[in-house]
């Protein structure tokens, strides 16, 4: 699991490597920035997590790592969207691989619902995986800590919470690392 100080240091990276990825022209400026008469609402690269795979770890490598760290959390992993598949049989121009992994804990998803039923639009939790214009590889997850902190959660809920955003978190390092 992420300890303050790994979660500090994942927060730092992903400032890093999203201020690099806009001075290197890799991400384009402005888009993710919701607007309504000129006032920004929402800037979307800060409600994600976005980490490149580690030199020399592959898809296939990242991808079982994610699975089997998943397995080893008790996370089940439910769903799986080969996006750049769907881009091929539409006959659709410079495709980059895009996929989709979902991964749920049925007992926490029941107990959050029950709090309030706004959370099934957050369900299950997703982790994408994109290659970019330059054939660099990036893993995408929600930051779970913005709704951790924005929600007036009871106690017990919100030790659920966490212990999700940890396992998420936990998650997506394996795959970045391919540690597994």
């Amino acid at each position: 699991m992420i300890n303050y100080v790994s979660s500090f240091l994942v927060s730092a990276t992903l400032s890093l490597s999203l201020l690099t990825n806009c001075l290197a022209g890799e991400m384009s400026e402005g888009k993710g920035i919701v607007e309504d008469e000129g006032e920004v609402l929402i800037n979307l690269s800060e409600t994600v997590i976005t980490l490149a795979l580690q030199e020399g770890i592959n898809v296939e490598e990242a991808i079982e790592s994610m699975k089997l760290k998943a397995n080893m959390l008790n996370i089940k992993f439910v769903a799986h969207q080969p996006l750049w598949k769907e881009y091929e049989s539409l006959g659709l121009d410079n495709i980059r691989r895009t996929e989709i992994f979902q991964f749920c804990d049925a007992s926490v998803a029941k107990r959050m619902l029950d709090f309030d039923v706004n959370f099934l639009a957050y369900m299950p939790c997703r982790i994408g995986l994109i290659e970019d214009a330059k054939g660099k590889f990036w893993l995408v997850t929600m930051n779970l800590n913005i709704f951790i902190t924005a929600i007036n959660l009871p106690p017990d809920l919100e030790k659920l919470a966490t212990k999700v955003r940890d396992d998420m978190e936990a998650i997506i390092e394996a795959g970045v690392s391919g540690e597994l």
